[in-house]
């Protein structure tokens, strides 16, 4: 299955995103268990967080150089949004 790029991101409190894909589908994203990982530690500064962007070309969010997440884990492991 192709995984479709993503078109908008938003962070919508603390630990979790709204992802939207150019196929117009939403997801949530939960990164809470993500937090414990040296990787992402940093996002538990909230300011930091709202700071998600979508990297060019809709490949992954990304909030520096350093931290980012790709569309196909968004995809896979996001919840689904009616």
């Amino acid at each position: 299955m192709i995984v479709p790029k993503i078109l908008a991101v938003n962070a919508v409190n603390d630990h979790t995103l709204v992802i939207e894909f150019k196929n117009r589908q939403k997801k949530k994203y939960d990164l809470a268990p993500l937090l414990e990982k040296e990787m992402f530690s940093p996002l538990k500064n909230s300011a930091l967080f709202k700071t998600v962007q979508v990297e060019q070309g809709g490949y992954a969010v990304f909030w520096n150089s350093e931290i980012d997440i790709s569309e196909y884990e968004l995809w896979n492991h996001g919840q689904t949004m009616s």
